[in-house]
């Protein structure tokens, strides 16, 4: 069993896009089409995922897709200032525009951070589309821990070498990656910004993931997600920070494997 990873490039929604395709070999002849989708965080960018979409298809024997959204990694460059519905336009705009691109009509999400609020918006708008979604510290509402810890993120980047580390991926684009972050949830604009509205519309499986210790949020975005999706959720506290796929590799990539084999098992099919 192993894995191939190719690179091209993707025209969506009037944007240039860095993209990667996994085909794990041999393929699982039961997926009947699924394709796992990596959604990265708000510094985020396929490299930053390292091998663990690889790895995951791997365990699951579905191909993948991870990419560069607009304004990361090897895309194109976005704009400043961002507009405070920017989940919502990759959500409703980008996100259908790749999977259009890339001829996926069934997906299972696999977003982090930023990407997990994607993925949620998306599967309740699209619920024919996705046959399951896995959040790794999503938010679905703004929590005064998480402008705590963007305001510390701040002066970090201010006092360190940390520009110097996320330009490996961003290239020329650092500066307005992680302007287009801090600048925009610390705006007045963004405090009342919150999705709980969407979650009903939530109809398939969800595995919620969350660090116990992550410095941007709480477990209440875990409770939230739990008690307000219409589809099976399935909550997992995990003993690392912000970055559950990294920091607690093996535990997370066990329980994403066994959640989807068991997806794929059953069978199940979005509820109406």
């Amino acid at each position: 069993m192993g894995v191939s990873r190719s690179s091209f490039q993707i025209h969506a929604a009037g944007h240039r896009l860095h993209a990667e395709r996994i085909e794990p070999e041999p393929a699982d002849p039961g997926a009947d089409g699924t394709t796992l989708v990596f959604l990265h965080e708000g510094l985020g960018s396929i490299g930053q995922w390292r091998d663990f979409p690889s790895l995951l298809s791997e365990k699951t024997g579905l191909p993948a897709l991870v990419y560069d959204r607009w304004g990361y990694g090897n895309s194109g460059a976005f704009t400043l200032p961002r507009n405070a519905g920017y989940l919502h336009d990759e959500a409703l705009d980008g996100l259908p525009a790749v999977l259009d691109a890339c001829r996926i009509g069934k997906a299972i999400l696999v977003g982090h951070s930023d990407g997990g609020s994607i993925a949620l918006i998306y599967a309740s708008k699209h619920p024919e589309n996705v046959r399951a979604v896995i959040t790794e510290a999503a938010h679905v509402f703004v929590e005064d821990v998480t402008l705590e810890g963007i305001r510390e993120a701040v002066s970090v980047y201010a006092a360190t070498d940390l520009p110097k580390r996320l330009a490996r991926y961003h290239g020329d684009k650092t500066d307005l990656v992680f302007r287009g972050w801090a600048e925009t949830w610390l705006s007045p604009e963004f405090r009342s910004w919150n999705i709980e509205d969407v979650l009903p519309g939530v109809r398939c499986p969800v595995l919620i993931i969350q660090g116990i210790d992550d410095r941007y949020g709480t477990p209440a975005q875990v409770r939230a997600i739990e008690r307000q999706v219409s589809g099976r959720a399935e909550a997992l506290l995990v003993r690392c920070g912000h970055i559950p796929h990294a920091e607690a590799r093996e535990e997370v990539l066990e329980a994403m494997a066994g959640f989807i084999r068991k997806c794929l098992e059953e069978g199940e099919k979005v509820r109406g």
